[in-house]
Protein backbone atom coordinates (compact mmCIF):
# COMPACT_ATOMS: atom_id res chain seq x y z
CA UNK A 1 0.00 0.00 0.00
CA UNK A 2 3.13 2.40 0.94
CA UNK A 3 4.20 2.02 -2.84
CA UNK A 4 0.73 2.78 -4.14
CA UNK A 5 0.67 6.09 -2.37
CA UNK A 6 3.91 6.61 -3.85
CA UNK A 7 2.44 6.53 -7.23
CA UNK A 8 -0.40 8.19 -6.41
CA UNK A 9 1.58 11.35 -5.16
CA UNK A 10 -0.56 14.45 -4.41
CA UNK A 11 -3.41 13.33 -6.43
CA UNK A 12 -5.37 10.53 -4.97
CA UNK A 13 -5.24 9.25 -1.41
CA UNK A 14 -5.38 5.63 -1.12
CA UNK A 15 -8.42 6.15 1.26
CA UNK A 16 -10.46 7.65 -1.81
CA UNK A 17 -10.15 3.51 -3.08
CA UNK A 18 -12.24 2.70 0.27
CA UNK A 19 -16.02 0.76 -0.57
CA UNK A 20 -15.46 1.62 -4.03
CA UNK A 21 -15.43 -0.07 -7.73
CA UNK A 22 -12.01 -0.23 -9.31
CA UNK A 23 -10.23 -2.00 -12.25
CA UNK A 24 -6.69 -1.96 -13.78
CA UNK A 25 -5.85 -2.91 -17.24
CA UNK A 26 -2.68 -5.10 -17.42
CA UNK A 27 -2.81 -6.61 -14.31
CA UNK A 28 0.64 -9.05 -15.05
CA UNK A 29 0.17 -11.31 -11.92
CA UNK A 30 -2.09 -9.20 -9.53
CA UNK A 31 0.29 -7.54 -7.67
CA UNK A 32 -1.24 -3.42 -8.01
CA UNK A 33 -4.87 -5.31 -7.42
CA UNK A 34 -4.00 -6.69 -4.39
CA UNK A 35 -2.58 -3.38 -2.95
CA UNK A 36 -5.98 -2.02 -4.08
CA UNK A 37 -8.12 -4.52 -2.07
CA UNK A 38 -5.58 -4.45 0.60
CA UNK A 39 -6.15 -0.67 0.63
CA UNK A 40 -10.02 -0.96 0.94
CA UNK A 41 -11.49 -1.15 -2.68
CA UNK A 42 -14.77 -2.84 -2.35
CA UNK A 43 -14.54 -5.14 -5.52
CA UNK A 44 -11.53 -5.03 -8.39
CA UNK A 45 -11.48 -5.97 -11.88
CA UNK A 46 -8.54 -7.21 -13.02
CA UNK A 47 -8.10 -7.45 -16.59
CA UNK A 48 -5.02 -9.16 -18.37
CA UNK A 49 -4.63 -10.49 -21.93
CA UNK A 50 -1.64 -12.80 -21.62
CA UNK A 51 -0.56 -16.05 -19.81
CA UNK A 52 0.25 -14.30 -16.46
CA UNK A 53 -3.57 -14.64 -15.83
CA UNK A 54 -3.31 -17.89 -14.62
CA UNK A 55 -0.79 -17.01 -11.72
CA UNK A 56 -2.94 -13.74 -11.34
CA UNK A 57 -6.24 -15.72 -10.42
CA UNK A 58 -4.18 -17.87 -8.07
CA UNK A 59 -2.49 -14.71 -6.57
CA UNK A 60 -6.48 -13.07 -6.17
CA UNK A 61 -7.99 -16.50 -4.90
CA UNK A 62 -7.69 -15.40 -1.30
CA UNK A 63 -10.13 -12.03 -1.74
CA UNK A 64 -12.78 -14.11 -3.07
CA UNK A 65 -15.78 -12.18 -4.76
CA UNK A 66 -14.00 -9.14 -4.20
CA UNK A 67 -11.71 -9.91 -7.55
CA UNK A 68 -12.88 -10.51 -11.15
CA UNK A 69 -10.55 -11.55 -13.59
CA UNK A 70 -11.03 -10.70 -16.90
CA UNK A 71 -8.64 -12.18 -19.79
CA UNK A 72 -8.96 -9.57 -22.06
CA UNK A 73 -7.10 -7.19 -23.84
CA UNK A 74 -7.61 -3.61 -22.34
CA UNK A 75 -9.62 -2.26 -25.21
CA UNK A 76 -12.33 -4.95 -24.79
CA UNK A 77 -12.90 -3.92 -21.16
CA UNK A 78 -16.83 -4.03 -20.79
CA UNK A 79 -18.53 -0.57 -20.95
CA UNK A 80 -20.99 -0.95 -18.51
CA UNK A 81 -19.01 -2.03 -15.49
CA UNK A 82 -20.18 1.54 -13.83
CA UNK A 83 -17.08 1.85 -12.53
CA UNK A 84 -15.61 4.94 -9.64
CA UNK A 85 -11.89 4.58 -10.67
CA UNK A 86 -9.88 2.89 -13.53
CA UNK A 87 -5.85 2.34 -13.28
CA UNK A 88 -3.03 1.31 -15.78
CA UNK A 89 -0.18 1.36 -14.05
CA UNK A 90 3.31 1.08 -16.15
CA UNK A 91 1.42 -0.66 -18.83
CA UNK A 92 -0.10 2.22 -21.41
CA UNK A 93 3.78 3.00 -22.56
CA UNK A 94 4.28 -0.46 -23.78
CA UNK A 95 1.21 -0.52 -26.29
CA UNK A 96 2.24 1.21 -29.80
CA UNK A 97 -1.50 2.78 -30.05
CA UNK A 98 -2.95 3.06 -26.63
CA UNK A 99 -5.83 5.12 -27.71
CA UNK A 100 -8.88 2.41 -27.90
CA UNK A 101 -7.68 1.41 -24.24
CA UNK A 102 -7.83 4.79 -23.06
CA UNK A 103 -11.46 5.66 -24.72
CA UNK A 104 -12.63 1.98 -22.83
CA UNK A 105 -11.20 2.93 -19.29
CA UNK A 106 -13.25 6.36 -20.16
CA UNK A 107 -16.51 4.07 -20.94
CA UNK A 108 -15.95 1.69 -18.50
CA UNK A 109 -16.64 4.20 -15.92
CA UNK A 110 -19.72 5.95 -14.23
CA UNK A 111 -20.37 9.74 -14.68
CA UNK A 112 -17.82 11.63 -12.63
CA UNK A 113 -15.42 8.16 -12.06
CA UNK A 114 -12.12 8.76 -12.08
CA UNK A 115 -8.85 7.26 -14.30
CA UNK A 116 -5.24 7.22 -13.11
CA UNK A 117 -2.50 6.25 -15.03
CA UNK A 118 1.39 5.90 -14.61
CA UNK A 119 3.24 6.31 -17.61
CA UNK A 120 7.51 6.93 -17.67
CA UNK A 121 8.50 9.55 -18.44
CA UNK A 122 10.97 11.28 -20.94
CA UNK A 123 11.76 14.20 -18.96
CA UNK A 124 14.55 13.43 -15.98
CA UNK A 125 14.97 10.27 -17.83
CA UNK A 126 17.98 11.85 -20.53
CA UNK A 127 20.93 10.33 -18.78
CA UNK A 128 19.09 6.68 -18.34
CA UNK A 129 17.68 6.60 -21.76
CA UNK A 130 20.98 7.29 -23.56
CA UNK A 131 22.40 3.85 -21.42
CA UNK A 132 19.61 1.99 -21.81
CA UNK A 133 17.95 2.14 -25.22
CA UNK A 134 21.00 1.10 -27.53
CA UNK A 135 21.03 -1.72 -24.94
CA UNK A 136 17.47 -2.46 -25.57
CA UNK A 137 18.63 -3.13 -29.02
CA UNK A 138 20.64 -6.38 -27.51
CA UNK A 139 18.51 -7.64 -24.89
CA UNK A 140 14.72 -7.92 -26.67
CA UNK A 141 16.71 -10.70 -28.90
CA UNK A 142 17.77 -12.51 -26.23
CA UNK A 143 16.01 -15.76 -24.87
CA UNK A 144 14.74 -15.57 -21.39
CA UNK A 145 17.92 -17.67 -19.80
CA UNK A 146 20.46 -14.80 -21.09
CA UNK A 147 18.40 -11.78 -20.45
CA UNK A 148 18.15 -13.35 -16.75
CA UNK A 149 22.01 -13.37 -16.55
CA UNK A 150 22.48 -9.70 -17.68
CA UNK A 151 19.77 -8.51 -15.28
CA UNK A 152 21.57 -10.59 -12.69
CA UNK A 153 24.69 -8.76 -13.98
CA UNK A 154 23.55 -5.10 -13.75
CA UNK A 155 21.41 -5.91 -10.22
CA UNK A 156 25.28 -6.02 -9.22
CA UNK A 157 26.45 -2.89 -10.72
CA UNK A 158 23.53 -1.67 -9.17
CA UNK A 159 24.38 -2.18 -5.79
CA UNK A 160 27.54 -0.36 -6.54
CA UNK A 161 25.51 2.58 -8.10
CA UNK A 162 23.15 3.08 -5.26
CA UNK A 163 25.86 3.10 -2.65
CA UNK A 164 27.61 5.90 -4.80
CA UNK A 165 23.73 7.71 -4.82
CA UNK A 166 24.34 7.96 -0.65
CA UNK A 167 27.39 9.75 -0.97
CA UNK A 168 26.78 11.79 -4.70
CA UNK A 169 24.37 13.55 -6.21
CA UNK A 170 23.97 11.29 -9.53
CA UNK A 171 21.03 10.79 -11.58
CA UNK A 172 17.77 8.88 -10.46
CA UNK A 173 19.44 9.19 -6.74
CA UNK A 174 15.46 10.35 -5.37
CA UNK A 175 14.09 7.27 -7.41
CA UNK A 176 17.15 4.62 -5.95
CA UNK A 177 17.21 6.20 -2.35
CA UNK A 178 12.91 6.03 -2.37
CA UNK A 179 11.97 3.81 -4.17
CA UNK A 180 14.35 0.84 -5.65
CA UNK A 181 16.82 0.41 -2.77
CA UNK A 182 13.15 -0.68 -0.62
CA UNK A 183 12.88 -3.61 -3.17
CA UNK A 184 14.09 -6.92 -2.17
CA UNK A 185 17.44 -8.07 -4.91
CA UNK A 186 14.62 -10.25 -6.69
CA UNK A 187 12.11 -7.57 -7.39
CA UNK A 188 14.85 -5.53 -8.25
CA UNK A 189 16.07 -8.48 -10.77
CA UNK A 190 12.39 -8.29 -12.25
CA UNK A 191 12.44 -4.59 -12.79
CA UNK A 192 15.74 -4.68 -14.45
CA UNK A 193 14.37 -7.84 -16.86
CA UNK A 194 11.03 -5.67 -17.41
CA UNK A 195 13.20 -2.61 -18.60
CA UNK A 196 15.45 -4.80 -20.80
CA UNK A 197 12.45 -7.26 -22.24
CA UNK A 198 9.38 -5.21 -23.86
CA UNK A 199 9.83 -4.73 -27.82
CA UNK A 200 7.78 -1.25 -27.30
CA UNK A 201 8.65 1.69 -24.52
CA UNK A 202 7.41 5.13 -25.31
CA UNK A 203 9.01 7.82 -22.51
CA UNK A 204 6.15 9.71 -22.36
CA UNK A 205 6.73 14.15 -22.41
CA UNK A 206 4.30 16.03 -20.07
CA UNK A 207 2.59 17.39 -23.16
CA UNK A 208 1.92 13.58 -24.23
CA UNK A 209 0.90 12.50 -21.00
CA UNK A 210 -1.75 14.89 -20.50
CA UNK A 211 -3.28 15.11 -24.80
CA UNK A 212 -3.52 10.45 -23.73
CA UNK A 213 -6.46 11.89 -21.41
CA UNK A 214 -7.44 14.98 -22.94
CA UNK A 215 -8.26 12.75 -26.31
CA UNK A 216 -10.14 10.28 -24.64
CA UNK A 217 -12.93 12.88 -23.28
CA UNK A 218 -11.26 13.11 -19.47
CA UNK A 219 -11.40 16.69 -17.97
CA UNK A 220 -9.69 18.17 -14.54
CA UNK A 221 -6.45 16.65 -15.94
CA UNK A 222 -4.03 16.57 -13.42
CA UNK A 223 -0.44 15.21 -13.47
CA UNK A 224 2.39 14.33 -10.96
CA UNK A 225 6.33 14.09 -12.21
CA UNK A 226 6.93 11.13 -9.65
CA UNK A 227 10.55 11.21 -8.48
CA UNK A 228 11.38 13.29 -11.60
CA UNK A 229 11.37 10.55 -13.78
CA UNK A 230 7.53 9.79 -14.70
CA UNK A 231 4.05 10.84 -15.08
CA UNK A 232 1.27 9.89 -12.52
CA UNK A 233 -1.64 11.20 -15.01
CA UNK A 234 -5.41 11.75 -13.38
CA UNK A 235 -8.47 12.78 -15.21
CA UNK A 236 -12.82 12.92 -14.85
CA UNK A 237 -15.04 11.35 -16.90
CA UNK A 238 -17.26 14.38 -17.12
CA UNK A 239 -21.03 14.66 -16.01
CA UNK A 240 -22.36 15.09 -19.71
CA UNK A 241 -20.12 13.40 -21.98
CA UNK A 242 -19.01 15.04 -25.37
CA UNK A 243 -17.39 13.13 -28.40
CA UNK A 244 -13.41 13.50 -27.97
Amino acid sequence: VELLKDIFGPLLSVDDLSGQRVAEIGSGTGRIVAMMLEAGAGHAVAVEPSSAIVPMQNNLAKYGDRVTCLHIPGEELPSDLGLDYVFSIGVIHHIPDPRPVLRAMYESLRPGGRCLIWLYGYEGNEPYLNMVLPLRRLTTKLPHAALSAVSHGLNLALDGYMLACRHVDLPLKHYLDHVLSKFSREKRHLVIYDQLNPAWAHYYRRDEAEKLLHDAGFVDIKLHHRHGYSWTVMGTRPHKDSTP
